[in-house]
């Protein structure tokens, strides 16, 4: 079954831009092949505002958003990997959902898991199965 994040965060995000509020993504920096700018990241994670008339060529699909943007009056292209999003919020109100325990979450752990497995020769079917624990940052609510 495909995971649920890349359907529940279109949703929101055009449900806030419905609403006339200004989306924000909360990222997990750390994780691979995320772009966004490093002199932002903060614990590990960036705050990125996701409002049409803050970014260009916004696309999201099943594996990703991507967008250019301008920080502190540079233009850089952003890649942020599904398995890297944390959560969306409305700016002005804090409604929004943090991520991690969705339908199908378990799908981004997976990759996790695989590399665990193949660098260890010894690791036995019954560790093989077993949730990896995430490390890095955790989600803070600001208000």
């Amino acid at each position: 079954m495909k995971p649920s994040r890349p359907y529940i965060l279109k949703a929101l995000y055009e449900w806030l831009l419905d609403n006339d509020l200004t989306p924000h993504l909360v990222v997990n920096a750390e994780e691979d092949n995320v772009t966004v700018p490093l002199q932002f990241v903060d614990e590990g994670q960036i705050v990125l505002n996701v409002n049409p008339s803050a970014v260009r060529n916004f696309f999201m699909d099943d594996e990703a958003v991507s967008f250019n943007a301008r920080f502190s009056g540079q233009p850089m292209d952003v890649y942020v990997p599904m398995r890297a999003i944390m959560a969306i919020y409305a700016r002005e109100n804090g409604q929004g959902m943090g991520f991690g325990t969705e339908p199908g979450a378990e799908f981004y752990l997976r990759d996790e898991l695989t590399e665990v497995v193949k660098d260890s020769e010894d690791v036995s079917l019954a560790e093989s199965d077993a949730k990896p624990k995430r490390k890095g940052p955790s989600l803070k609510v600001v208000k």
